[in-house]
């Protein structure tokens, strides 16, 4: 599963919403709502080789069991299916339990952590690269706790804070403060008062004030969620009559930089939701830590070499694609998969995989394309209702310059350069250290990560081009110096359809944590449906959490850090929208009319 965010999410949140909050200041009841395992190679004594005629390739049959028939009898096999955030996260919660369970991960990518880990090349092959920056956001409580606690690696993984821009042709639009610096005010009015903008003008800005309704009213329910899903971000901005220029100027470039795709063609109730974890919750929530190197090296590698290490193995089978699965109905347990069945190494090899729980932890695009391909699932309707779930492509890449450049902030967000498409861009120099600009033989002076969103239309150019592009607009923000400067090496990563788009009515077809029609299957990742209120990264790693916890026979939120509650201001402001809901609805607030049923 694919998980931007962390490089490319959000970047534009704090100050759209401080837009909403200087208008109503003054009036709080109106503003803004608020272990133990080691993995191991295949066991061949565990192992049935079938070797089958008329054919070169092998077939193997993993049932996973241990030689001691006692202790096999105890212990499910379990697949996960995929290795980012979120198969992860489920493999390492269920392999706590040292006598309950064998896991084996499975991943179509070369090694662990799922498309935007490293592993990626310069242009010239000297250099190495990875799709995007990653960050972690402060309320990403959760992954913090894995990076302290359990990996050891939080301060050698991960930066500390510091200011962030962002930019248009035109230069520098704003600026976000490290806002847990500041003294401490109500959240909302925090980042109003700390955010700099540069040039929005305030008659705009005012005509934001009606959002602080949806805001409001929108509390990341399910009836919430069922609600403001019908309606794109734009369609309720135009309603709402925010004005043309502040739309274009502030609430689009959020949307593209944290949706990966245009307000037009994203959910008002995906906007809303983020927009509150990434920036509403507290006053510190938009503060952001980045990695301070290619993930994969500073943390999957560490979190895999744990579970490699201690008692009870997690299997990890890389390079290995789902080709089908065995489907049984039984009268006791229903309908459930028996086995997954797999290509290893481009089909050199076939295997199965018996399974008694079975967790996919894909994206959206890889969760159609399994329906899509595969008759069993395609009977079934929960399923068959993935293949209308679709991602948005991603370009990100990397410019090696021959000079050092100076760049004001190290992580900036960037709209207005190519219509319908967001950008960002870091100072990996900066960000990993002096790691990054050390590879090869040519001196290199600066690192710059260039990374692009809904990006279809970039993808499509010759890496020439791209290169040609980017060095462009590097040179429109930082000026003559970078102007001066030549790329001595690039890495291009194109990922079509590679993150989750979250488009008006997709939420009725986004899987829940556990499947409706197969009695043990389950889902992880950031498009499953849960009431955590976490997105990205952070999204992924809780729901890996929640569905070990159901296989377990847990609490769905065991040894899951909730979020902090609502604000007074907040709470209040949401108390009051429920209040009239329920007298209106006599006495049901489902049965009330929502602010977006009177724009539909």
């Amino acid at each position: 599963m694919v998980h931007f965010s962390s490089s490319l999410i959000v970047r534009l949140l704090p100050p759209i919403l401080s837009l909403l909050i200087t208008i109503v200041d003054g009036f709080t009841d109106a503003r803004l709502p608020g272990c133990h395992h080691r993995a191991h190679p295949i066991n061949h004594d565990r192992c049935k080789i079938i070797c089958a005629a008329a054919t070169t390739k092998d077939s193997v049959t993993i049932n996973n069991e241990d030689n001691d028939a006692n202790v096999s009898s105890k212990r499910k096999k379990v697949v996960v299916i995929g290795a980012g955030w979120g198969g992860l996260s489920a493999a390492y919660s269920l392999s706590v339990d040292a006598d309950s369970y064998d896991v084996t991960v499975v991943d179509a990518a070369p090694r662990v952590g799922g498309l935007v880990r490293d592993g990626f090349t310069s242009l010239k092959g000297k250099r190495n690269a990875e799709a995007g920056q990653h960050g972690f956001w402060d309320q990403y409580y959760n992954i913090f706790k894995l990076l302290k606690e359990e990996l050891n690696i939080f301060d050698t993984a991960l930066t500390g804070y510091a200011e962030q821009g962002q930019y248009s042709p035109n230069g520098l639009e704003a600026v976000w403060a490290v806002y847990r610096d500041q003294t401490q005010l109500p959240t909302g009015l925090a980042q109003a008062v700390y955010t700099k903008f540069q040039n929005l003008p305030v008659v705009d800005r005012l005509t934001a004030f009606p959002l602080v309704l949806a805001f409001s009213e929108f509390d990341d329910s399910e009836q919430a969620w069922e609600k403001y899903d019908k309606i794109s971000f734009r369609d309720l901005c135009v309603k709402l009559g925010v004005s043309k220029r502040c739309y274009e100027e502030a609430f689009e470039p959020m949307i593209l930089t944290g949706l990966f795709a245009p307000g037009a063609e994203c959910s008002a109730a995906a906007a809303l939701g983020m927009a509150y974890f990434f920036v509403l919750s507290n006053q510190k929530a938009f503060d952001v830590r980045w990695c301070k190197g290619n993930i994969g090296e500073q943390i999957f590698d560490p979190w895999v070499k744990k579970m490699k290490s201690q008692p009870n193995p997690v299997s990890f089978q890389s390079s290995t694609r789902v080709t089908g699965f065995s489907i049984v109905d039984d009268e006791k347990t229903g309908t459930r998969i028996s086995s997954v069945h797999c290509a290893v190494h481009g089909g050199e090899k076939e295997l199965t995989l018996e399974a008694d729980e079975v967790i996919f932890a894909v994206g959206a695009a890889a969760l159609n394309g399994m329906v899509r391909s595969s008759q069993e699932l395609s009977k079934l309707e929960e399923f068959r209702r993935f293949a209308n779930l679709r991602g948005t492509s991603v370009l990100a890449t990397r410019v090696f310059l021959d000079r050092h450049i100076k760049t004001p902030y190290t992580a900036n967000a960037c709209w207005g350069f190519d219509e319908g498409v967001g950008m960002t861009f870091f100072n990996i120099g900066e960000l990993h250290g002096d790691t990054a600009i050390s590879n090869g033989d040519e001196e290199i002076g600066t690192v710059l990560e260039v990374d692009y969103y809904h990006a279809d239309t970039l993808n499509v150019m010759s890496d020439d081009q791209i290169v040609k592009k980017v060095k462009e607009d590097l040179n429109t923000i930082l000026g003559v110096e970078c102007a001066a400067s030549k790329v001595a090496d690039a890495a291009i990563v194109r990922l079509p359809n590679a993150v989750n788009w979250y488009f008006p009515g997709s939420y009725q077809d986004m899987p829940a944590v556990k499947s409706r029609s197969i009695s043990n299957a389950y889902f992880a990742g950031d498009i499953v449906r849960t009431r955590h209120g976490s997105w990205s990264q952070e999204k992924a790693y809780v729901t890996g959490i929640e569905a070990s916890n159901i296989i377990r026979g847990k609490r769905l939120d065991d040894g899951v850090i909730p979020l902090p509650k609502d604000e007074p201001h907040v709470a209040l402001g949401r108390s009051v929208v429920s209040t009239f809901q329920s007298i209106v609805g006599g006495g049901d607030k489902r049965r009330a009319p929502s602010l977006v049923d009177f724009f539909l």
